[in-house]
This record gives C-alpha cells, sequence and structure tokens, in this order.
C-alpha cells in the first residue's frame, strides 16, 4: 500500500494473475487513434448506470471506462493512486486519510472535490441502498471532508487492507449536489466519456482528453460496446469484422477461430468462478447433510473438460483462487463420489429426492449442459434435478437470490475479505446462499485486524474450510477467460484478472495499429 510505513501493509493485498503476451516478446509502444467496435457477451434490459445495482459484464465495462474508483490495482496485485493520490493510517488503523488528485476533473469540467467522494461512498451506506458494496463499508462510522482535496474516513474497527476495498468496481466517484449524487449520471472521471448509453443493446464513449494520466490510458479516439448475447453471432460479428473484439468466445469453436486469418484469440487463467448456489435457509438446503450430497454427486473434471473444453480447473465449493493472497491449499480436492452423496442424503432422512436447478446462459456460459451433466451424475446418487432453463432477460433479477437452486457466475475477488463481506456475510446484499455462521463471521471481523500476516492467513484458511464443508456454494470450476480479437488489437504485457477483458479495462488500455 502507498504512503504506509509499517512493512507489513506494504504487501500487495490481493494476488491477480499476471498475463504475458502471447508471443512472449515486448508489444510494441502504444499508438493514439482508431475506433474499437466491441461485442460483449453480458448484458440486459434491465441494465443501469446506478453503481449500486450494476450486476454484469456491460455495467463493469461501462464503470471501468467512463468512472473511476479512488484507487486502482496493478497486475501484482498492488494497490496503486487513482483519483486518490495517496493516503495514510492511523497507528490503530481505524482512521485513514484520503489525499484527492489535484487537477481531477469530471467530464463536465467540475473539479472532483472532497465532497464528491463523501457523497459518493455514502451512496452505498446507509439502510436505503441495495448496493452491493454496502456490506464492505459497513465498518465506517463517519466519513468527512476536511478542505477540498481531504476525505477522513473513520471505521469502528480497524482494518489492515481497507484501502484494497476502495478499488470495488462499486466504489466509483460522481459529481455530488447538495450531498446527493445523481447515480445514473453520464458524467464521469474516466478516460473515455460516454456519449450514449442503451442498455443491453449499445454504449458510445468518447476520449477524455482531459483525463488525468493519458500516457497509460485512452489512446483509442473513440469506442463502441453491441451487446451479443449468443456466442454464435458473437463469433460472426468478429469474423466478419463488425466488431474488432468478442469476450466469452465459444469454446466449441476455439480451435477454428485460432485459424481464421487476422485473428488472435488468448486464453487467460483466472479467479472467475461458476457456481451452483442454494439457498441455506430454504429446505431442503438447511440441512447440510443435503448440502454434501449435492457437493458430492457432480462431476467437476466432466464439467471443466466438457463444457470448458479444458479453458479452466476444478472447483472446490469455495470462492478463492489459488493466486489470490491467503488462499489455502490444504483442503481436500471434493471428488465425485455418487456413494458418499447417497450417503449424506441418507442421513438427512431421503433415500431419493426431487430438486429443481434454474439455469441461463447468462448465469454463466454453459449453464445449461453443466446443469444437464450435473443431473446425470447426481442420479447415482438418488438425486433427481429437474433442470429449468430461464430467458437469459432480467435473470438476475427473477432468478437469482430468488429461487433456491441457480447458476451464477463471479468475477475473482480484490481480497478473500472482499469475497467473504460481500457474498458470505448475513448482512451482505449479494449472499447469494444466505449463509450465516456465527464462527465465519467472527473471523471476518477479527482478520481485518490482525496485522500479523501468519495469524491472518490461518483465519482465512478456516474461513474457506468452513465454506467448503458447510457453505451452499456447488463450485464446479474456475474458468479461464477466453477473448479474441483482431490482429491490430493490441494490450500492455499484463492484463489482470478481477474482470474479464483485462478487468474491463480494454477501451481505457489497449489500442490499435
Amino acid at each position: 500500500m502507498l504512503e504506509i510505513t509499517r512493512r507489513t501493509l506494504m504487501q500487495g493485498t490481493g494476488a491477480v494473475v499476471v498475463a504475458a503476451a502471447l508471443s512472449g516478446k515486448a508489444i510494441a509502444a502504444p499508438k493514439r487513434g482508431g475506433h474499437l467496435k466491441i461485442g460483449l457477451a453480458g448484458g440486459t434490459s434491465g441494465d443501469s448506470l446506478d453503481p449500486t445495482v450494476t450486476p454484469v459484464d456491460s455495467g463493469f465495462l461501462t464503470m471501468a471506462t467512463s468512472r473511476s474508483t479512488l484507487v486502482g490495482m496493478d497486475a501484482k496485485g498492488t494497490v496503486t493512486p487513482n483519483l486518490a493520490e495517496s493516503w495514510e493510517s492511523s497507528k490503530d488503523l481505524t482512521q485513514w486519510v484520503i489525499n484527492i488528485r489535484k487537477g481531477a476533473t469530471f467530464h463536465s469540467g467540475k473539479s472532483v472535490t472532497a465532497d464528491d467522494v463523501v457523497a459518493s461512498l455514502n451512496l452505498h451506506r446507509g439502510d436505503k441502498t441495495a448496493s452491493p458494496a454496502k456490506v464492505l463499508l459497513e465498518p465506517i462510522t463517519k466519513i468527512s471532508a476536511d478542505g477540498p482535496n481531504r476525505v477522513v474516513i473513520t471505521l469502528n474497527s480497524p482494518n489492515v487492507e481497507f484501502p484494497s476495498l476502495l478499488r470495488t468496481d462499486f466504489l466509483v466517484i460522481l459529481p455530488a449536489k447538495d450531498g446527493e449524487v445523481d447515480r445514473t449520471t453520464k458524467d464521469g472521471t474516466g478516460p473515455y466519456v460516454l456519449e450514449s448509453f442503451e442498455p443491453g443493446q449499445h454504449m458510445h464513449f468518447k476520449r477524455n482528453s482531459n483525463y488525468w494520466d493519458l500516457d497509460n490510458y485512452g489512446f483509442l479516439d473513440s469506442a463502441e460496446v453491441v451487446v451479443i448475447a449468443d456466442p454464435a453471432a458473437r463469433m460472426n460479428a468478429l469474423r466478419s469484422g463488425r466488431v474488432d473484439v468478442v469476450n466469452s468466445v465459444d469454446l466449441k469453436t476455439v480451435d477454428l477461430l485460432k485459424r481464421v486469418p487476422g485473428i488472435k484469440v488468448e486464453d487467460i487463467p483466472s479467479g472467475l468462478y461458476y457456481g451452483l448456489p442454494m439457498l441455506t435457509d430454504v429446505a431442503p438446503f438447511n440441512d447440510n447433510n443435503v448440502r454434501l450430497a449435492l457437493k458430492y454427486a457432480i462431476n467437476r473434471q466432466e464439467i471443466v473438460d466438457k463444457v470448458l473444453l479444458g479453458h479452466g480447473t476444478v472447483g472446490n465449493d469455495h470462492p478463492i483462487f489459488k493466486n489470490v493472497k491467503f488462499a489455502s491449499s490444504s483442503i481436500p480436492q471434493r471428488e465425485y463420489d455418487p456413494d458418499k452423496a447417497r450417503h449424506y442424503l441418507k442421513k438427512a432422512g431421503f433415500d431419493t429426492i426431487e430438486i429443481p436447478l434454474n439455469v441461463a446462459e447468462i448465469g454463466f456460459p454453459g449453464a445449461t449442459a453443466a446443469g444437464q451433466l450435473y443431473a446425470a451424475s447426481a442420479k447415482a446418487a438418488g438425486i433427481n434435478l429437474n433442470v429449468t432453463r430461464e430467458p437469459d432477460d432480467g435473470y438476475f433479477e427473477r432468478i437469482w437470490m430468488k429461487r433456491p437452486f441457480c447458476a451464477a457466475y463471479w468475477h475473482q475477488a480484490i481480497t478473500a475479505d472482499a469475497r467473504f463481506s460481500e457474498a458470505f456475510l448475513p448482512t451482505a446484499p449479494w449472499n447469494e446462499t444466505h449463509f450465516n455462521n456465527q464462527r465465519f463471521n467472527e473471523l471476518v471481523v477479527t482478520a481485518r485486524k490482525t496485522v500479523d500476516e501468519g495469524a491472518r492467513a490461518g483465519m482465512y484458511h478456516e474461513m474457506q474450510k468452513i465454506i467448503h464443508e458447510e457453505g451452499g456454494l456447488v463450485n464446479p470450476a474456475f474458468v479461464n477467460y477466453v477473448w479474441a480479437m483482431k490482429d491490430n488489437v493490441h494490450r500492455p504485457d499484463d492484463v489482470t484478472t478481477l474482470g474479464d477483458l483485462d478487468s474491463f479495462h480494454c477501451i481505457a488500455r489497449w489500442w490499435l495499429s
């Protein structure tokens, strides 16, 4: 962390996969100019510019392109300056001072001030907000401006990794007026101005000539994003030249796509995971024996081989990928074992059981096929999974966290604490399994104030074990990001995997030749 004297705080707070150039050679210096067209997989008619309700790729890409967070994170997982040029903490780690970058402006020309920061962070606090970032900011007792470029944040308990939480995608800074922000404004501070926004369809950006760091961002003159949910249509758009970049490449056609002249495919290991979350407070999932039966009834390797076609690694029913700091290597890999599944099912009082599973391709690509494979493997344990494919449009509003067993994906966690706080604490708006474990809840709080990294690591290892053994997440796989682009599209040597397409900074950081 920047500007903090404790040696233990100088470490990167969230490991991020570093992906080298395909050729292994250094990439030529960026060039300015040109118009980039992206065919994006994730987007629905319910998309919004409101940072408190953005669950899909189109929203993340829009925020990363036209808005800014206080801090960034480099490819090594180290927290870096952004709208905050520096920060420091009190000795007891309960008060943090954020120094706002002087000269930073919104696209409208308004200077970024401490008042904007206070109002933007407060958007995610309080009883009335449904923001997924609310739980990350709950330890804050006070946010106040101390002059035009200085913000003081007071916590109710120490948090050694607090600055890293400010990298969370949702915590973008918006212009304030009378202490309030317009959460759907197109105004922002990012390297590109959002010129038009059609939910679930189209976005158009132009370079922000006043951006504070044009040496490293904003090489394109302009860019547009077209949401193309169908994988085949997305691939055809790239081949035909309608778009220059596509994400979520149809894995069945990867080898064919690699043979197309003028197109390159990149395959980036990541902590993105596909999940099948169960509501642990809804019968029959409120019995951990049923949850364990379902965990032993899935053949993860089969899903990696047949759905991901090898572009990923097996999951282990907890959300922390092996490259994330404090990932545990001591938890045994759970294997497909129908006999064990049947054992736990009988402990729950069932010889056989009927369970509905609602999926959609926007839940994760290949979710329907994964559900069918799961149903086939579970049948050997007496579990009859009734898989229903739901329409993509509105899936996250209608099905996710409402139906007791469904499909969903999560991008890589910034830190273990961030993922546990946003998805596994009982107060988290995105607690998709309704998980509530007293020991786990206590460990989350204790780890935040533990400076000793060895002790903190032990706590995070225990938390992963608790989720693995008692949680409601069936985690089939961690998934590689597979995107494709024309030969004239270039990126930096290193990309981060906090999200797809270079943590959605493809427009901000990539260029054309």
